[in-house]
């Protein structure tokens, strides 16, 4: 079950939301527990055995770890924990493309090769592999103590407006917020809530998925039979669908947490209005930058290291796993290494370079380095993507375009300035107070029947096609 399917929108959350506020306040944590495990079950009943398995070891693997009599059998039960959910993760997600890779190289010299039954990969297990990754970390460096409570840990772990696509919430963004948020009802919190839900709705359901079906078109021709121009057309429809697909997701989430309570952290800030990869990274999927610094780039040393070629190693290495994160493929693999170039060559010269160019330059270069980076994300191959670079520049309109239709290109439009429109102080004002401020009566009125209608919008074009992405089945 996704968020912009309709089962979700009209039978799914409706019937737990409305549950949610008749519960006895003891039951609502319970409650939300059972129809997060409901949620996940819908698409893959099967692997919520495995979930609820290594949640319910490593909670007390984790409190037998804080109340060890020595370190080293402190790092002892770590090991342990680590082990589980990385081993998890790498049997899930990674064991395909290893014996698929071992198999390529080993018919270098042989015709043997090992059978193996392909795996399925779980929805969002790196999601929640993250998740339990930083609860244990962070008991273990005493940044707070284990819950006692077996059923929080279930809900921190399993909640499922973020189960699937995120935030990656650590432990202490949302602690005091599992109980102190039950003794806490606003009505603002939920229409506020509803309306950023929309905003996320709206995001996923008419802009992403209108990019999508160019991006799909594109990318699943023949690359002798793509032209240079319709292949820019498709290296930018995808730069929108993915930015609007995944940060409509985060809003979703944001927004439902809000209806029920929570307050989740932002994930993404208008990433392309950045003036560098850099800044990109401060901006683009918030929650798994700030995971990927706490728990690699600064324990590899981070900034303080003793010599430039360590910190660049550094950074290299921390982008080539974050490549790997998103998916089990040579083509991640070279998208995060690509980044962690680029990150290498801001800080040997490109950032002094920038700073010289004003403004709108940076900002074109950036955000034609991060497309062109997202072909190899979307591509199927490594080789397809790099023929696919080679044809953007090759120039080449021999062949008729594909037929655009009038809806792709007015979406392109809002699209853009969806995108950019932040780079002027009125179009940030605007975000921040749509997104952050509480309204007057006028606005709550105003922002309640603009939020009915886009979800009503959203909901007949669901229902009116089959065309339906969902980008998170590959991480």
């Amino acid at each position: 079950m996704i968020f912009s399917s309709a089962i979700f929108l009209t039978v799914f959350f409706p019937i737990v939301f409305t549950l949610y506020y008749l519960c006895p306040k003891k039951l609502k944590n319970i409650f939300l527990l059972l129809a997060s495990i409901v949620f996940y079950m819908w698409g893959a009943p099967k692997f919520i055995f495995a979930i609820l398995a290594t949640t319910t070891l490593d909670f007390f693997l984790v409190k037998i770890m804080h109340n060890a009599s020595t370190d080293k059998k402190r790092k002892l039960f770590l090991i342990l924990s680590l082990c589980l959910n990385v081993g998890m993760l790498f049997y899930f997600k990674y064991c395909n493309f290893f014996i698929e890779n071992f198999n390529s190289a080993i018919h270098l010299f042989t015709t043997k090769e090992i059978h193996w039954t392909k795996i399925i990969l779980p929805i969002g297990i790196s999601f929640y592999t993250f998740e339990s990754l930083t609860y244990v970390i962070d008991v273990y460096r005493k940044e707070h103590k284990p819950l006692t409570n077996f059923w929080h840990y279930q809900l921190y772990i399993l909640l499922f407006p973020k189960l699937i696509a995120g935030p990656i919430i650590r432990y202490h963004e949302i602690s005091d917020q599992i109980t102190g948020r039950l003794d806490k009802f606003r009505v603002d919190d939920i229409l506020l809530g509803f309306y950023r839900f929309v905003i996320g709705l709206s995001k996923k359901v008419l802009i992403a998925n209108t990019m999508a079906l160019v991006a799909d078109e594109v990318f699943k021709t023949n690359i002798h039979q793509l032209n240079s121009g319709y292949a820019w057309i498709g290296m930018f429809a995808y730069t929108f669908q993915i930015y609007f697909d995944f940060s409509g997701y985060s809003d979703m989430a944001i927004g439902m947490g809000k209806m029920l309570g929570f307050k989740f952290p932002e994930n993404f800030n208008n990433p392309y209005t950045s003036k560098s990869v850099t800044e990109f990274w401060r901006r683009w999927h918030i929650t798994l930058g700030s995971w990927m610094k706490n728990y690699l780039y600064i324990p590899l040393g981070g900034n303080k290291v003793n010599s430039k070629m360590k910190l660049f190693f550094n950074l290299w290495f921390v982008f080539l796993l974050s490549g790997f994160w998103h998916g089990a493929a040579w083509t991640f693999i070279f998208w995060g290494v690509y980044h962690g170039i680029l990150l290498i060559l801001e800080r040997l010269f490109l950032l002094k370079l920038y700073e010289k160019l004003g403004s709108f330059i940076p900002m074109a270069i950036t955000f034609l380095l991060v497309a062109m980076g997202w072909v190899f994300f979307r591509a199927d191959t490594f080789s397809y993507g790099f023929q696919y670079i080679l044809t953007l520049f090759s120039f080449n309109d021999t062949i008729n375009y594909i037929y655009l239709h009038n809806e792709f290109s007015y979406t392109f439009v809002i699209a853009l300035v969806f995108s950019f429109f932040t780079v002027f102080k009125f179009g940030e004002k605007i975000q921040t107070t749509v997104y952050f401020k509480d309204y007057n009566l006028i606005g709550y009125s105003f922002a309640t029947l603009l939020s009915i209608l886009f979800f009503t919008l959203c909901l007949a074009s669901i229902t009116s096609s089959t065309f339906n992405p969902f980008i998170y089945f590959r991480f």
